[in-house]
């Protein structure tokens, strides 16, 4: 009985915290309770760094909490950049920097692990820029862990779109029509005119655009008009970014045009397992577009030819991940590019029957070869609630199967996790129903308004 108290009144508090965390005038109550589940955690923060300003403080409090940029920006209403940028300017008010401290850490804990006669492994990462930090400094890190990504000048060079664009044309994988212009020409134009509207535009480098901050910057642009395209292009060239700006045929489909591919390759080069998924749905949010919140296992080899010959082509070893579309005009497959990590997403390999640590494990600790598989059972990768499919999906047959795999307990959202603290499954619980209001903002209230 007194354990059931206690529960209860931790429960009370951290309540009191997800209620008072934006509210100015409950400030002070918001520290307390804070205070009291994270072992003074604001206490010694201020007194430590007595200069901070109330709004960096809220951050280090969400930072605590384990929430990611994503979260903190559905919570706050505002972009994953602008969050960004605020985690990079606390960073330097605290003498942190970013690659510095990565790298300092695995030196410390690697020496540790050395000093006991082990090796360590490093599992994943949840970001392009840790994985490219990773493999920059393999050679190093490899002197204590196992470190299973690419080598450098390979993942560099698959991840620039324009590279990864002139493979496919070289070995016959199928992509959309493309356009490559350089940024870092000033005196460069588009010749606009030539197109056919509406059209794509994106950043061939997501690490240099990250730092363009131009007006209303987004991950992907959808253009309209021949001046849309203009202006992107200037903006582009008076910013920071150097690098290519990729323009693209507008493949026609709604989101569940959309596929994806996880493989996990051998040092050969060798697909030995992998999962091909349908996107139903994708994140509309201007920062994060092209990201999957609900996939439905379903076993393509076509696509899966595809991807098998590009990553023996380069000698890729390890997960990938494509982002393929369905092109009805000819009935083809195009790749728009490769993922060299596992993702959020990559759980629908699990759900589909491979286990990815195990994986991992046997290829790159343990020299096992990997039995040759289709990791495509029956499921749902999700992180959005079954009102948001079936009110946004358009496919009713897809739809129908996706809430039945719902229905029968075969949907997974990776954020839950009953071993993960208190804190953070709440937090995961409030981001899971924060998605409905996401697609109310950018997707229902869009479609009503278009009539």
């Amino acid at each position: 009985e007194r354990k059931a108290i206690v529960t209860k009144k931790i429960s009370d508090i951290r309540r009191g915290i997800r209620m008072n965390m934006s509210d100015d005038d409950n400030w002070e109550k918001f520290i307390e309770n804070f205070n009291m589940v994270y072992d003074n955690f604001m206490k010694e923060l201020t007194a430590r760094y007595p200069d901070l300003k109330k709004n960096d403080l809220k951050l280090c409090a969400y930072l605590r909490m384990g929430l990611s940029s994503k979260e903190m920006a559905s919570l706050l209403n505002t972009s994953v950049r602008s969050i960004e940028t605020a985690r990079y300017r606390l960073r330097r008010k605290l003498n942190l920097d970013q690659g510095d401290n990565l790298m300092k850490a695995l030196r410390e804990q690697g020496a540790k692990i050395a000093a006991q006669g082990k090796v360590g492994l490093v599992l994943s990462c949840a970001s392009d820029w840790y994985v490219r930090t990773l493999s920059q400094h393999k050679a190093e890190l490899e002197q204590w862990y196992v470190v299973p990504y690419i080598d450098f000048p390979l993942l560099d060079e698959i991840t620039q779109k324009e590279r990864f664009y002139a493979i496919c044309e070289e070995i016959g994988v199928p992509y959309p029509k493309t356009w490559v212009y350089d940024c870092s020409d000033t005196k460069a134009k588009i010749p606009v005119k030539q197109f056919r509207y509406p059209l794509i535009a994106k950043p061939s480098n997501s690490a240099r655009y990250h730092y363009a901050n131009i007006p209303n910057q987004k991950k992907i642009y959808t253009i309209e008009r021949p001046e849309e395209l203009t202006k992107l292009f200037s903006d582009l060239q008076a910013s920071p970014y150097d690098k290519e700006l990729i323009v693209q045929d507008l493949i026609p489909g709604a989101d569940d045009g959309l596929r994806t591919i996880t493989c996990f390759s051998d040092k050969d080069g060798n697909v030995r397992v992998w999962s091909t998924g349908r996107v139903l749905l994708e994140d509309h949010v201007p920062t994060a577009i092209g990201n999957p919140v609900c996939i439905m296992l379903d076993r393509n080899d076509e696509i899966a030819a595809q991807a098998a010959k590009f990553l023996k082509h380069v000698g890729y070893r390890g997960f990938s991940n494509f982002d393929v579309k369905y092109d009805p005009r000819d009935n083809s497959y195009r790749f728009f590019e490769i993922n060299t990590r596992p993702g959020r997403n990559t759980i629908y390999m699990q759900i589909g029957g491979a286990n990815i640590v195990k994986l991992i494990v046997d290829e790159f600790v343990l020299a096992r070869p990997t039995e040759t598989r289709v990791a495509c059972d029956e499921g749902l990768f999700t992180v959005v609630p079954k009102k948001v499919v079936k009110k946004t999906v358009k496919d009713e047959q897809a739809r129908d199967k996706a809430l039945a795999l719902y229905a029968q307990g075969r949907a997974m959202n990776p954020s839950f996790y009953k071993a993960d603290t208190l804190a953070h499954n709440m937090w995961a619980r409030i981001q899971y129903l924060n998605q409905i209001r996401k697609f109310k903002r950018w997707v229902w209230d869009v479609e009503k308004a278009r009539g």
